[in-house]
């Protein structure tokens, strides 16, 4: 099965086969996580790069009051924190949502990887850009949606990202996200998000079932949303 990471970066930059060689050797031998394990925790000291080959993963914080936010899901290909390194420790932490197969990078394997192969330090660096816009884009969500919009603009964006690695069928794509783990992702309580997800439907939007979602009407969920997927930056890999 072709490498996801590999995937990713050939299409945010051209490739050689000696770069996606090395990319491969560095992520041949990963861990796999069951569902809710932590891959690092809040205040560990900064590890290595982890980069996820299978499965769903989450960063998050708990607050003080022991309520949760979810601030990025990563997927198949994803990476997270080419620097990390540099900081003291963790201010989030990071685990599994499914069961996962997570590579870990360490910082000599990555500077040394960049020094080696520039079309690769180029796709790592323009990735990091993307999950930063992705980031910017969540924000808004949370200060400026209404409640059905933030719904449906995490929708917008898990079909597309899942879209371009593979994983969506005709107006569906598989979802392994609880309601209560969307609910901490978009800063509504399981009930709101219930109570959303139902309006959605009978909006003749999207219907979600256990474990997948179905786009009944991409272009109303569009518009409720009011998505414009130029944060994503996916006329990149259309260019590369």
């Amino acid at each position: 099965m072709a490498n996801p990471f590999v995937q990713k970066l050939s299409g945010l930059a051209e490739l050689t086969a000696s770069d996606a060689a090395a990319v491969e050797l560095a992520t041949a031998q990963p861990r796999n996580y069951v569902a809710r394990q932590d891959l690092i925790r809040e205040g560990d000291e900064p590890g290595p790069m982890f980069v996820v080959l299978e499965g769903w993963v989450c960063r998050y914080k708990v607050l003080p009051s022991g309520t949760r936010q979810i601030m990025a899901f990563l997927m198949p290909g994803d990476a997270c924190d080419l620097h990390i390194k540099l900081l003291e420790q963790m201010d989030h932490s990071i685990q599994a949502i499914t069961t996962a197969t997570v590579a870990t990078v360490t910082r000599d394997q990555m500077q040394t990887m960049m020094r080696d192969h520039p079309n690769v330090a180029s796709a790592m660096y323009t990735a990091q850009l993307v999950d930063e816009g992705i980031m910017r884009a969540w924000i808004v969500s949370m200060g400026r949606r209404s409640a059905p919009e933030r719904v449906a603009h995490l929708i917008c964006e898990l079909y597309l990202r899942a879209r371009n690695i593979g994983l969506t069928g005709e107006g569906e794509f598989a979802l392994p996200l609880s309601q209560s783990v969307l609910a901490d992702a978009l800063g509504m309580t399981a009930v709101h998000i219930n109570r959303v997800l139902k309006e959605l439907r009978l909006a003749g939007a999207m219907s979600v079932k256990r474990g997948s979602v179905t786009i009944l009407d991409a272009t109303k969920l569009v518009q409720i949303a009011g998505f414009d997927e130029n944060y994503l930056h996916r006329r990149l890999r259309r260019a590369a």
